[in-house]
């Protein structure tokens, strides 16, 4: 199986299943001399873990990361960096009654077609655990991107049919409930629609929006690697992730070019920006101003409620999926969301030290 790797001078490659005996991610090209413990870490895996509130999981796991290499005395030593995190609740059997089974709305067909065999428990590398490994690694890239003041504000924007109103909005408000929504009067209707939801054994999904400050001007290469072209491959890998929108998004396709077009302005020696329809990036390059995405994030397919699939043999039935899962998983894909826009980042920070002549001077002249 290939396509575990992310990437090109700031390389990930995650590893690991839902059910097997841990999962880590090895992070190739970080440079030597970041600050780093296990603790950087361990702050954004415990954003994504399950088992925090009755929306989540009931599946117990602590997600203690291990740092295996690449760090000597505190700081990285700029040799690849390998991250583990134990499963110690899985139920393997809790699936054992779905074996020759095809869940709706999970890659069960998909992957017993390609491969001919699967990971029956738990969805193998297609569960949404797979994600630790990306979270892990893009701690270390927000530790890295900290130090030229590049800030991070993701949050729950919608859960179901209930949106947050940016009126209100409360950076503040965000860590203050169970949804990371910036609205408290949201989160509470949000909390009387799952409960809904649950009763009637069904799931729900949402938005998830991130906004990132003080990204430096032309992060992004021409072409094929452009900064909102691989934000988008980023954020779409993300299994549960349906759509990913940049600035306007699909609202830019009522405007006119007067109206989304972001008008210039000179003020105290700087080149600003009236508007940001664009979302921080044109014609693939960081501009300076926030970039700003939206990712649709799907209902969790596994539900109690009965549901018509057929088996590897072709026999047709009804299902109803056991074990513990996520009535919504939107609130543990935030940190998930946030880990993927900041690998992409650092990734083409690093793509850009090299497009000017006086970069490499002011490194080795």
């Amino acid at each position: 199986m290939s396509g575990s790797n992310f990437g090109d001078l700031f390389k990930i490659s995650t590893w690991g299943e839902s059910h097997g005996k841990a999962l880590g991610v090895v992070i190739d090209g970080c440079p030597a001399g970041l600050e780093l413990t296990e603790e950087d870490i361990q702050m954004d895996l415990n954003k994504r873990k399950p088992g925090q509130s009755s929306y989540t999981t009931p599946r117990k796991e602590g997600d203690l990361v291990e740092i295996l290499s690449g760090v000597f005395e505190g700081k990285t030593t700029g040799t690849p960096i390998s991250l583990l995190v134990y499963n110690n609740n899985q139920r393997s059997k809790d699936y054992s009654n779905i074996k020759e089974v095809f869940r709706p709305g999970h890659a069960d067909m998909v992957y017993d077609h390609k491969y001919g065999f699967r990971d029956y428990r738990g969805g193998g590398r297609s569960s949404g655990r797979e994600t630790i490994g990306r979270v892990a690694a893009g701690a270390i890239a927000k530790k890295i991107l900290s130090t030229i003041g590049v800030e991070f504000t993701t949050y729950t924007a919608s859960i179901g049919d209930i949106s947050i109103n940016k009126a209100v909005f409360n950076k503040d408000e965000i860590f203050n409930n169970p949804f990371y929504m910036p609205d408290s009067n949201a989160a509470n209707e949000a909390a009387n629609y799952l409960k809904k939801v649950m009763k009637e054994k069904d799931s729900c999904g949402g938005t998830i929006e991130c906004v990132v400050k003080n990204t430096p001007i032309g992060l992004g290469e021409p072409v094929f690697d452009k900064c909102d072209a691989l934000l988008a491959q980023g954020l779409m890998s993300i299994g549960s992730v349906k759509a990913v929108e940049i600035g306007s998004g699909t609202q830019a396709c009522k405007m006119t070019g007067y109206e989304h077009n972001d008008f210039y302005q000179t003020k105290a020696d700087q080149v600003i920006k009236e508007s940001n329809n664009a979302g921080g990036m044109v014609g693939g390059i960081t501009d300076g101003s926030d970039l700003f995405l939206r990712a649709t994030i799907k209902p969790t397919p596994s539900i109690a409620k009965g549901q018509q699939t057929t088996t590897h043999s072709g026999e047709n039935l009804e299902i109803n999926v056991e074990g513990r899962h996520d009535p919504i998983i939107v609130p543990r894909a935030v940190i998930v969301v946030e880990a993927m826009v900041a690998l992409t980042l650092v990734d083409l920070l690093f793509k850009n030290m090299t497009s000017q002549m006086q970069y490499i001077k002011k490194i080795y002249g």
